[in-house]
């Protein structure tokens, strides 16, 4: 088959966060780990690579299209995306593209560690595991192989092969009942086995804390909020519900968030107290106060906002990249994020 590689920017060669900004490009050849992806799959041929810079595929609208068009005008037959390790932005760009490629009937797998944010962004199109960093390029590329000759040969892709993610549910004729079903997991749990299961679960994602900030009083300081606050009228036609974007807006030479000037969409609480004073939301003011005094070193000139009622996890991820990608070009030291 003819197979089509998604990278970026780094594992392209071109370089780090200078190079973050590189729109989709195309080159008709293996390049970087796709040399060995090639050299792992045998008879069938990457017949290009499609790399696009991880800040562009992560915060522009239309991005996995666009590299899906470029995959196709190769005559692309498969797409492989990765390995992206636990990449945030890579992978939610790796997933975004399988996912944009399955819809359109085109086979598709990805690559990347179980607890990358973008996993979900994926859909129904399979993920296979990799290792957590580029130490373990080699193994992830050989399960990577292995899996892209099945799938290319139109077998299914399970957990045997690596298959991490959303896996698809399938009705199925068995021969036992459901009670005989029941007492064998029953007894297979009180045997030590705890991840039997004919349904699994999601996993719940822990988080570990960031570090303390040293010197508050050096810092640049952002606000960020999931409460739908935004500008009279809403001039961005932020979503009350299920958002499928976030919005900024500048406050520099702000002191206050005063009504009537802005006001909260949000669709999940009542917004009567909020839109009465919106610093309850946006605590301008009181970050004002706290940068004069010294307590913090300056604030940052843009606030951040999306609404979270009913918001989809993996969309809410997305969101989460995407603000800390802006924000670490922006040099932001930390955040103060108000929730409903």
């Amino acid at each position: 088959m003819r197979v089509v590689h998604y990278l970026n920017q780094f594992f392209a060669g071109l370089g780090g966060e200078d190079q973050a900004g590189t729109p989709p490009t195309l080159r008709e050849e293996p390049i970087g780990p796709g040399r060995r992806l090639q050299a792992l799959i045998g008879e069938h041929e990457i017949v290009a690579t499609v790399f696009c810079g991880d800040d562009y595929a992560a915060g522009t609208p239309g991005a996995a299209e666009q590299i899906l068009a470029l995959a196709r005008s190769a005559g692309a037959e498969l797409i492989v995306a990765g390995p992206a390790f636990t990449s945030g932005r890579y992978g939610l760009a790796c997933a975004s593209v399988v996912a944009a490629a399955a819809r359109e009937g085109l086979p598709a797998l990805a690559s990347m560690h179980p607890e990358n944010p973008g996993i979900e962004e994926a859909g129904g199109a399979p993920v296979i595991e990799s290792g957590a960093t580029g130490r373990e390029m080699a193994v992830s590329l050989e399960r990577l192989a292995a899996a892209t000759v099945k799938l290319a040969a139109g077998e299914p892709l399970g957990a045997a092969e690596g298959r991490v993610g959303k896996l698809p549910r399938r009705n199925v004729l068995v021969s036992e009942s459901a009670a005989a079903r029941a007492v064998e997991l029953a007894l297979a749990r009180l045997g030590g086995d705890r991840e039997a299961t004919e349904i699994p679960l999601p996993s719940v994602e822990h988080i570990t804390p960031a570090a303390p900030i040293a010197d508050p009083g050096q810092a640049l300081i952002a606000i960020l909020t999931e409460g739908g606050l935004v500008p009279a009228g809403n001039p961005d036609r932020l979503e009350s519900a299920r958002a499928t974007k976030w919005v900024r807006y500048e406050i520099a030479g702000l002191d206050s968030a005063n009504a009537p000037d802005f006001q909260s969409v949000h669709g999940g609480f009542a917004t009567t107290w909020a839109n009465e004073d919106p610093n309850r939301m946006l605590p301008l003011d009181v970050a004002r106060e706290l940068e004069r005094e010294g307590a913090i070193g300056r604030l940052h000139s843009e606030y951040f906002s999306t609404a979270g009622n009913g918001t989809p996890v993996a969309s809410a991820k997305r969101f989460g990249i995407e603000w800390a990608a802006e924000l670490h070009k922006a040099n932001v030291a930390a955040v103060v994020l108000t929730a409903t």
